[in-house]
């Protein structure tokens, strides 16, 4: 079977193993969270540096190694940076198992970090290099579907596994093994594994991705690539109220973890989404598609924000996950309109790295306002993210034409 990129076809083992990366991107840190509340137990001797160590390690060491991946495919080939990032991923989750010492599982946390962070921007570089046009934006769709229906199912599982022994958790860490044997089908060069069509079926427009690098030396529009990092950090940093204060914020109301668990797959099923129609989305939006995406959140944040009960509570989670399940990908796609195709990969680091920073810094940022305001309250989190995502909305709306928000599809 053939899959056609937008200027030709290739293999479909070829698709499944660009798949298979995009669902490892969700997982570092996942099989730390069930086992966090019994850490205590299981080292008595554990101190609190010791679960911060744990808990962030990965996150601190995957931003500087995303930069690290895009610079290298540069120079390197990008299917050999993919392998050393899959064996040290697989190699920490088989460690993991083993590690029976606090000291341990940090210096493998430490190797998860690295091998992650090597093969996360391949995810969405592997996209930009075999895909144009509304193919790419299409499989973008389809590559963030792909990594939050893995992240559904892995939370679940880890959950399940961490209730029988502390040590199958991380059983998910494995799961780069089926990737590594998928990557001998990625070519080390494009053209090898591309099926060329005919020239007047490549030279349509609608199928070509305009670069615009703005006369830049560097071969990347730094001043959009710019754009596109702030507002991923801010979209990010707006939906994270949902993953780390819903939680707070209905046992507050008397809720139990199992309802506020169940809140939270909802809004990642949400993100997902979007993702199989991702294309139809944007042709139908066009330049109002990040416009109408974050009206989306802003009207989940207030559903969540001002009744604290269920069904207000369930499509709170919905918009918001849904807005943000079209604003992600979209600007991965973006992104690859910035720079040439030997710095896309480059390009990609620098935005996915905006995820990792957002999640790294939102506790401290939260918790900077709670002081400033002088306010605890479970509400404000989703208070002020609601208002920053009504000014973006605005902000969205009026620019709806220059580059970071028109999405035309050509």
């Amino acid at each position: 079977m053939k899959i056609q990129t937008g200027r030709g076809t290739i293999p479909l083992i070829t698709l499944l193993a660009i798949w298979s990366i995009s669902a490892l991107t969700s997982l570092p840190g996942l099989a730390v969270s069930p086992i966090l509340g019994d850490l205590t137990k299981i080292f008595p001797e554990v101190t609190d540096l010791d679960i911060q160590m744990l808990t962030s390690l990965p996150s601190l060491l995957i931003i500087p190694f995303i930069l690290l991946g895009g610079k290298l495919t540069e120079k390197v080939d990008l299917v050999r940076i993919l392998k050393i990032g899959l064996w040290l991923f697989a190699a920490s989750g088989i460690l993991y198992l083993i590690s029976n010492r606090m000291w341990q599982l940090i210096v493998v946390s430490a190797m998860l970090g690295i091998g992650a962070g090597l093969i996360i921007p391949l995810s969405t570089g592997l996209v930009s290099k075999y895909f144009v046009g509304a193919y790419r934006v299409k499989q973008f769709g389809l590559s963030s579907a792909i990594t939050n229906f893995t992240l559904v199912i892995a939370t679940a599982v880890t959950g399940y596994l961490a209730e029988v022994s502390w040590h199958l958790p991380f059983l998910v860490y494995l799961l780069p093994l089926v990737s590594i044997l998928l990557v001998g089908h990625l070519k080390d060069r494009q053209d090898e594994s591309v099926v060329r069509q005919p020239e007047s079926e490549t030279s349509s427009p609608e199928q070509s991705a305009s670069v615009d690098t703005g006369g830049s030396k560097y071969g990347i529009h730094t001043k959009h690539l710019l754009q596109i990092m702030l507002f991923y950090g801010v979209t990010t940093y707006i939906v994270l109220a949902v993953i780390f204060n819903l939680p707070f914020l209905m046992e507050k109301h008397h809720f139990t973890s199992g309802d506020s668990g169940l809140m939270i797959s909802l809004f990642f099923l949400a993100i997902m989404a979007p993702g199989f129609c991702l294309d139809k989305i944007v042709d139908e939006l066009k330049e109002r598609t990040k416009a109408y995406s974050l009206l989306s959140m802003a009207v989940g944040l207030a559903l969540i924000w001002i009744a604290p009960i269920e069904w207000m509570i369930i499509p709170g989670c919905l918009f918001v996950g849904l807005g943000y399940g079209v604003i992600q990908p979209m600007l991965y796609d973006k992104t690859t309109h910035t720079a040439l195709p030997q710095k896309t990969t480059l390009a990609l680091a620098f935005v996915m790295m905006m995820n990792y920073l957002a999640i790294l810094l939102y506790p401290f940022i939260v918790d900077f306002l709670q002081k400033l305001f002088h306010t605890q309250s479970q509400e404000f989190p989703f208070i002020f993210n609601l208002l920053i995502t009504v000014v973006t909305f605005f902000w969205a709306y009026l620019r709806r034409d220059s580059f970071l928000f028109n999405d035309q599809l050509k």
